[in-house]
């Protein structure tokens, strides 16, 4: 694996633990009836955090994936253009 790839993880897993962090205070704030501005506004972060690292992924998967000519197969672990397009178009 290269340090480019250890890096993207390592950024995709700090994402995902904010967003873990923001979910925690969004249910807290969800139990104690906070006004519900604050409970929206907490949970559009928590979505925005899960969107952005979703598309890191999705993005990671793009760069690293070589696109082979119509019909061939790909090797274990990769993605066909059309399984990528289906991976990006859940994000949206």
């Amino acid at each position: 694996m290269s340090t480019d790839a250890g890096d993207e993880r390592r950024a995709v897993v700090n994402r995902l633990r904010r967003a873990e962090g923001q979910l925690r205070a969004l249910i807290t704030a969800v139990e104690r009836g906070d006004d519900c501005r604050a409970v929206v506004t907490q949970l559009s972060a928590v979505s925005s955090a899960l969107d952005r690292a979703g598309f890191a992924i999705v993005a990671g998967a793009m760069r690293d994936c070589a696109l082979r000519p119509e019909g061939e197969e790909p090797g274990e672990g990769e993605l066909t253009v059309a399984e990528l397009e289906k991976l990006f178009l859940t994000l949206a």
